[in-house]
């Protein structure tokens, strides 16, 4: 299982994945599912994947082939917008399953970025090979399992959030559904695009590591910070009422 998630708010973009490809008692794999394409100046695309492995990681390999020896328009770096980019993701995800003529080859990806003269932009590319973007709303996108990081994201994440509260809040999130389900686990990738850069700034792109000294605290102060809101919860009725006599 996976779980990858993309943010956008005024000031740029979020985008975080765990690595777990299959989890079971005795076989445990990793494989990184966030892929970064950038030319400083002229776009920084990144693509999260979820689905069948064979799938995305043939969809990686062609964008990385295409990336080294194209420069014009079969190259993502030639592409005018990130609309364009997702089309492109699509159309050849779906080339791959069809390839395959077996059932179970579907994948789903987000792709996030920024190309010169455009805004910053999050799309999810759904398996059939069309996408969608983001409502000012829920400014977020998820693939994979999804339900267990949703409600912090619904609690927190407008588009005025900072790019510094996304990050927190992207961890979290990740750190909820690892710990509800185990097919989801490290190492978790990071990254925070700032509006208009056309660049990736080193320390603002994380590897954390299960025994990652930071996660581990920011794990640990927020499982804990929701043990003492839950116990200042209002009493039930009965409680303020007292013993019966």
């Amino acid at each position: 299982m996976t779980y990858c998630l993309a943010i956008k708010v005024q000031t740029g973009l979020v985008l975080a994945a765990d690595s777990r490809t299959s989890a079971g008692v005795d076989n445990i794999s990793t494989y990184p599912k966030m892929h970064l394409f950038a030319r400083p100046g002229q776009a920084v695309i990144v693509l999260l994947s979820s689905g069948n492995l064979a799938t995305t990681q043939s969809v990686v390999r062609q964008l990385n082939r295409e990336a080294k020896n194209g420069e014009g328009d079969d190259s993502i770096f030639g592409m005018d917008s990130l609309e364009t980019v997702a089309d492109h993701v699509g159309q050849i995800s779906r080339a791959i399953q069809q390839s395959t003529g077996r059932s179970g080859m579907e994948a789903s990806f987000i792709v996030g970025g920024q190309v010169a003269g455009e805004t910053p932009e999050i799309l999810m590319v759904y398996p059939e090979g069309n996408h969608i973007r983001p409502s000012p709303e829920s400014p977020f996108f998820q693939i994979g399992e999804i339900k267990y990081g949703k409600p912090i994201l619904d609690r927190i994440i407008n588009e005025q959030t900072s790019l510094e509260d996304c990050a927190r809040c992207a961890l979290v999130s990740l750190d909820s559904t690892m710990k509800s389900n185990l097919t989801v686990g490290p190492p978790v990738d990071l990254l925070v695009y700032r509006r208009d850069a056309l660049a990736v700034n080193p320390a603002e792109q994380l590897h954390l590591k299960a025994d990652d000294a930071f996660f581990l605290e920011l794990c640990a102060e927020w499982s804990a910070g929701l043990r003492r809101t839950f116990n200042t919860l209002p009493r039930m009725a009965w409680e303020r009422a007292g013993p019966a006599s």
